[in-house]
């Protein structure tokens, strides 16, 4: 197995996909026999997730799988429709040995790991997107929903999660429009039979935070706080099993589990987040985030959110002095709803 990934263009994977699926009645080896088929009225959905319909509570978590849009393609045909991606951070040009999983027995894991760049990363993730909905009308499935809801996955460290490639990265995931028009664009020009399969801009509005061993309680905090109130995402906070502490880890793996010759240096439980602190962490941001929902159903609900980030980036975009779009940008702020129109 090689151990480098190499993306693929958007029309190649498309064209690969028509003609596996003409030739062989398989998509990347899967046998449509294999393929999930959603039901109407299926006991597995969640009504919402997130505000989204989810038509099956499982998928892939997040790793090397779930980074080339092919894989993440894979996940879903087999019924995965909670897809957690890849996790991303800013230090995305490091030399990591490979396998970076090992699951062969126990399993091992190279901290920082990450084989593609920020913008690959965001292409394949919209690619995966795109084609999805697709999928979803060339195997008729569209009697349901799509049901698909994609988890950012970001680390590891303040800092890095604010840097400017981060935030960019964050950014396009929660509107892509202008990758969708690129694609748009191949689209009716290569595949005008499914130029209007309908697509939504927005890849995702919630996120996982995952943490490396030994990060502070505060910063993890801080981290989370700026993902539910500046960020306003739906935030899942990933809690490493060392705040157990080691008595307890060590007899779950060595006791419970039978893996004796497993050894934890002392240093892993000094440092990393203890229950009690782990506990009080929950509770404060379980506030932040009641009072950031006060906030949004006060504005009108998620759809609204929606339509005030749109109307301003229309007045960003449209025309007059940075005083009228300043000014307008602040009535927009005041009074919930996409009322008013861009300054022209």
């Amino acid at each position: 197995m090689p151990d480098t990934m190499k993306a693929q263009p958007f029309e190649v994977l498309l064209r690969w996909v028509l003609q596996e699926l003409e030739t062989n009645q398989s998509i990347f080896g899967i046998p449509c026999s294999l393929f999930y088929r959603p039901k109407r009225a299926s006991r597995c959905a969640v009504p919402s997730m997130f505000g989204q319909y989810l038509a099956t509570p499982i998928g892939p978590a997040a790793g090397p799988h779930t980074q080339l849009a092919q894989n993440i393609l894979c996940a879903w045909l087999s019924g995965g429709r909670f897809i957690e991606l890849k996790t991303v951070q800013i230090m995305d040009g490091l030399e990591i040995p490979r396998p970076c999983i090992d699951l062969a027995d126990e399993g091992y894991n190279v901290e920082w790991s990450q084989e593609l760049k920020l913008e690959q990363s965001t292409g394949e993730y919209v690619k995966a997107w795109v084609l999805i909905h697709v999928l979803h009308r060339l195997l008729r499935y569209e009697e349901t929903p799509v049901g698909t809801v994609f988890n950012m996955s970001v680390g590891y460290n303040l800092a890095g999660i604010q840097s400017p490639p981060m935030v960019r990265f964050m950014d396009r995931l929660a509107d892509a429009s202008q990758e969708l028009a690129e694609i748009q664009a191949v689209l009716e020009a290569q595949f005008r039979q499914l130029a209007d399969v309908e697509i939504p801009a927005q890849l995702t509005n919630n996120v996982t935070l995952s943490m490396m061993h030994g990060c502070p309680p505060d910063e993890i905090e801080q981290i989370a706080r700026y993902l539910l109130t500046e960020r306003g995402l739906h935030t899942i906070v990933k809690l490493n099993p060392t705040l157990l502490g080691k008595e307890t880890v060590l007899q779950i793996l060595s006791d419970d589990l039978g893996f004796r010759e497993i050894q934890i240096p002392d240093r892993v439980f000094e440092h990393d987040l203890r229950y009690p602190r782990a506990v009080v962490l929950i509770r404060n941001l379980k506030k932040v985030a009641d009072k950031a929902k006060d906030q949004v159903d006060k504005r009108g609900g998620s759809e609204a959110l929606k339509e005030d980030a749109d109307e301003l980036k229309g007045i960003a975009k449209g025309k007059g002095s940075l005083k009228d779009k300043a000014k307008a940008a602040g009535k927009a702020i005041k009074e919930p709803g996409a009322e008013d129109k861009p300054a022209e």
